[in-house]
């Protein structure tokens, strides 16, 4: 295996953009040939290596006022093309749609394809059309890689022997950041996501108001850029009505968070689902105190011991989310023992040791494949 093209809708920030930003920089410094096709290019988007192809296999300008159908047909084709004249060795594909668009355009050719689950399947891959999509396209997959457990057993009987669990590399930066002072962390709790709805960042703001009462001299603190969809203006008027504009700071995106977050004592997840939450993962390889709700399909229980390298909460509670932040606040023996019991996850989520699982997995079902036809 020497070419290796990857497959999504964009490069913007976000989790398997992420991923894949880091996978095709990593193999393009390993030496392979590496293509990035993309639907289209956005504003705020992940950087590649140079030695990069990136190439837009989305609808044109001029198929523009063409219907729905006409416009996934000619996705597909214009993938179809792009293999047909790269021929890669393989087409790793990320996400719900370009998983099922890489499968239906790579019919007949000679690129086995590789697709990844990247978010809880369920309200996801559940719908009629993705049942019978799952039915007829799955089993034409060489193989396929989750980030859970509980991914892998939703799509069975399909893709398991096959299959692969490989969770999301941290970046370097966070491997590499020094220890935490942990007598010398600001009081604050802090989270690093988008502010939108399944994130739920209002159930964090309801919890630390609670927390407040008991411990007012700690703060919350709330990284991460408005995802339009009104979940910021809701948390503004809440913070509003609480009169708790200087406990609760909404501090916006950051591109040093590895120097940003250790300043606060505890980190905090509240999301209501979630595929592999890179910020969990980049707040235990810095050695944060870490909560989190025991979301599905199962990322934050498969990473974190409670009581040993974190504490979990059940989704959506925020007496138990509470209870938990409380808990940290008052026994600084457990944040010292869960932080560095935390950092540990550098050994297993490395950008080397998951790109070596990538690649040992893509050369395996790459040579299966090959042998089949």
């Amino acid at each position: 295996m020497k070419r290796i093209a990857f497959h999504l809708n964009c490069l913007e920030q976000g989790g398997a953009e992420r991923v894949v930003s880091t996978l095709a920089n990593k193999f393009a410094a390993e030496g392979y040939e590496v293509y990035v096709a993309t639907e289209w290019t956005g504003e705020n988007e992940f950087a590649l290596d140079s030695r990069i192809t990136r190439v837009t296999v989305g609808p044109k300008p001029s198929d523009e006022g063409k219907g729905r159908l006409t416009k996934i047909r000619l996705r597909i084709r214009y993938l179809r093309n792009f293999l047909k004249e790269v021929q890669p060795d393989v087409l790793v594909a990320f996400t719900h749609g370009p998983n099922f668009r890489a499968l239906q355009a790579a019919i007949g050719l000679p690129v086995p394809v590789v697709i990844s689950i990247r978010i809880n399947p369920v309200g996801w891959y559940d719908s009629l059309i993705d049942k019978l999509q799952i039915h007829w396209l799955f089993p034409k997959a060489a193989g396929c890689v989750y980030q859970t457990k509980e991914q892998k057993e939703f799509f069975r009987p399909y893709l398991q022997d096959n299959s692969r669990i490989i969770i999301n590399p941290v970046n370097q930066k966070y491997v590499d950041a020094p220890d935490i002072d942990y007598d010398a962390c600001d009081k604050a709790v802090v989270q690093s996501s988008r502010l939108v709805d399944f994130k739920n960042q209002p159930m964090l703001v309801r919890a630390f108001l609670k927390v407040h009462e008991q411990h007012p001299d700690w703060v919350l603190r709330l990284y991460g850029p408005d995802s339009h969809d009104g979940t910021k203006e809701q948390l503004e008027q809440m913070v509003k009505a609480a009169g708790a504009e200087d406990d609760i700071l909404f501090l916006g995106g950051s591109s040093q968070l590895e120097k940003d977050l250790p300043h606060s004592a505890i980190f905090v997840l509240s999301s209501d689902y979630e595929g592999m939450p890179n910020v969990l993962l980049e707040a235990m390889a810095l050695g944060m105190p870490c909560i989190a709700t025991d979301c599905p399909p199962g990322a934050p229980s498969e990473l974190i011991r409670d009581g040993e390298n974190g504490l979990l909460v059940p989704v959506g509670d925020e007496k138990a989310m509470a209870a938990a932040i409380i808990r940290m606040i008052e026994d600084p023996a457990l944040r010292r023992k869960t932080g560095q019991a935390a950092r540990k996850i550098r050994e297993i989520a490395s950008t080397q040791v998951i790109y070596e699982q990538w690649r040992d997995y893509l050369e395996e079902v790459t040579g299966d494949w090959q042998r089949r036809h």
